[in-house]
């Protein structure tokens, strides 16, 4: 659908000023989801950022692919995510998440079409930073990752840049409302996340690291230049107004989010901190 043909509606953008721990930064997303589900606030577009670097698993991943032990000698926090895939490094990234009910046009019907619908936004964003980007196809036969990486492969209408994957998603539709998150790399070595995996020789770490870097990119490497967190978040935002005919609206999370955020944390995963 093009932007012109969604009616104009208004989410509140949220940009949060200090980085999160993983599983504050999950337990808040999952908060704004139930606030929004109650019609308490409106749809909302939120950016954060993540401290100290964490390892997110997806809903149903499982543990074998993990290697804990070497994630807590490097500081690195272990969380679940409500949504599937498979795993991703936070650091050095910006990260957003979507939490609309089910009848706003933008996210309405199949995983897939909602999907396609939001990373319209997405492209519109990074197009405003200059970046020449592509939704990945439908693949009939689908992808596989040989691995617990999420960066290894690019799903359905995922974000690709010169065939490299450079933006990864999840979505969970559940009970009338939808949340959809994603992690775009702003620097650094994209192939760090196989040090928190599990191998059974060291020369699979290696290669899947080489893997990691030949299939996905980071912003800097995209541009060829340093872009700020604030200022992926600007064009981003710019991106979802345009894309998705939104009137963004900036807000904080409210007192009942926040608290309901802090009564979620959940005990940990090997020694992180978990939201199931």
């Amino acid at each position: 659908m093009s932007p012109t043909l969604y009616p104009r509606a208004r989410w509140r953008v949220m940009v949060d000023p200090q980085p999160r721990s993983g599983a504050e930064n999950m337990a808040l997303d999952v908060a704004i989801l139930d606030a929004v589900a109650a019609r308490a606030v409106l749809p909302t577009l939120r950016f954060y950022r993540w401290d100290p670097p964490c390892l997110s698993l997806g809903k149903r991943q499982p543990l074998d692919g993990i290697d804990p032990a070497r994630a807590r000698a490097a500081g690195v926090d272990l969380v679940r995510r409500p949504t599937g895939g498979w795993a991703i490094l936070h650091t050095d990234e910006l990260t957003y998440s979507v939490a609309a009910p089910r009848d706003d046009p933008r996210v309405d019907g199949p995983i897939l079409d909602a999907y396609r619908r939001l990373s319209a936004g997405l492209v519109a964003g990074l197009n405003v930073l200059g970046v020449a980007v592509e939704m990945n196809p439908v693949d009939p036969l689908g992808v596989h990752n040989q691995s617990a990486a999420c960066f290894e492969v690019p799903s359905a209408y995922e974000i690709t840049v010169a065939g490299k994957k450079l933006m990864g998603s999840a979505q969970t539709q559940a009970n009338g409302r939808v949340l959809q998150h994603g992690s775009l790399p702003l620097r650094g070595d994209i192939g760090r996340v196989a040090d928190y995996l599990w191998f059974p020789v060291e020369a699979d770490r290696e290669s899947l690291r080489a893997h990691l870097r030949s299939r996905a990119t980071t912003l800097r490497d995209a541009l060829g230049r340093a872009v700020a967190f604030d200022e992926a978040c600007a064009a981003m935002t710019a991106g979802f107004a345009a894309g998705l005919n939104l009137e963004l609206e900036p807000g904080p999370p409210t007192p009942a989010e926040m608290a309901a955020a802090a009564a979620a944390l959940t005990p940990a995963i090997s020694g992180g901190t978990a939201v199931c």
